[in-house]
């Protein structure tokens, strides 16, 4: 076959797939953006190659179902989410389209922005605004955790507030409500200016209008998810709460929420059951983060710490009915924020 046949046989299929994902794109967007979407760019492979030297792994600042690497795109720093097929997750093009269909409804500081895609690879490439400061899981649990500020009391305040207000924009800000369905430290990423941006919309569902509930296959991450999801396949917001119950619970102890033992006994312990044993016994600071113990505020401001337990076992209930809701989590929070601030 001649050069010029070849490039044409090429450039025959690149406009097959554009037109195939710009298809798809428009018929989710149609089915669920309710008429109101932002605007978002179109991209070139040929420009994202540039932006990521040509994807190189060294850009990479995330890797799951996708590769997320910085890069630098008309004059300005920008996230690339890169997806590829794979027999792990066979599902990764329904996760690649979510996470344009959700996006493109929200304007939320705290949700971090859509620019653009394109539509020229086999899973279309996403384009997101800047935030290469870190996940809250690399700066709890991460080997390099030290690169970064201290998260001192006022900074895991400060984080989870932000959060709390994405959260429950989710749930209130649409009239169908969206459940989010993986709150952890790892879907958490930080901007230049520590803002704290939630990401990664793969696994979120709006619950059907007239319905309460989402009912489908488990999914989330485990530790995470609601003790009635598991058992029943029932989701919605108050499942969120649980999850974001856990997110609280690692930010105030920097352990992961799967891997503690009971130190007396030596057998399995959930985090939330060793929380609530330190505050019977009078040693919360026993189970808290070194750092928030070490941090020079620390004597002043730990009089708001019982408040934010509190919060966190009753995000945590095992009865859904007994959680608060994000608005109500996320007014507190706010209160917290300011009285340590």
């Amino acid at each position: 076959m001649s050069a010029l046949r070849r490039r044409k046989s090429q450039e025959k299929k690149d406009n097959t797939i554009f037109l195939r994902n710009g298809a798809i794109l428009l018929e989710k967007l149609i089915t669920s953006c309710e008429g109101k979407r932002n605007p978002i760019r179109s991209f070139s492979v040929e420009e994202l190659k540039i932006a990521t030297n040509n994807f190189g792994q060294h850009q990479v600042i995330i890797e799951d179902d996708y590769k997320l690497y910085k890069g630098f795109l008309q004059n300005r720093p920008v996230l690339i989410m890169h997806w590829c097929r794979n027999r792990r997750s066979p599902r990764v093009e329904e996760y690649c389209y979510k996470n344009i269909v959700f996006p493109t409804q929200m304007s939320h500081k705290n949700v971090l922005k859509l620019i653009g895609c394109c539509l020229d690879t086999k899973i279309p490439t996403l384009v997101f605004e800047s935030a290469e400061n870190g996940t809250l899981a690399d700066r709890i649990h991460g080997r390099d955790r030290h690169r970064f500020e201290p998260l001192l009391l006022v900074h895991r305040f400060k984080i989870a507030m932000e959060i709390a207000n994405a959260v429950t924009y989710l749930h209130i800000g649409f009239r169908r409500p969206i459940v989010f369905r993986d709150i952890k430290p790892s879907n958490i990423l930080f901007d230049e200016e520590n803002v704290a941006k939630l990401f990664d919309f793969s696994l979120s569902e709006s619950i059907p209008e007239g319905e309460t509930h989402i009912k489908n296959s488990l999914a989330g991450t485990y530790g995470f998810v609601a003790p009635e999801y598991v058992m029943t396949s029932y989701c919605n917001e108050k499942c969120d709460v649980f999850s974001f119950g856990m997110l609280l619970l690692e930010l105030l102890t920097g352990k992961r929420i799967t891997r503690v033992r009971r130190i007396a006994q030596g057998d399995g312990c959930r985090l939330i059951d060793c929380v609530k044993n330190h505050v019977e016994n009078e040693t919360l600071y026993e189970i808290i983060d070194p750092i928030i113990v070490q941090g020079s505020s620390y004597d002043e401001k730990k009089e708001h710490l019982p408040p934010f337990v509190q919060l966190i076992i009753e995000c945590a209930n095992k009865s859904p009915e007994e959680r608060p809701t994000m608005m109500s989590v996320a007014k507190r929070l706010r209160q917290l924020y300011l009285a340590v601030a």
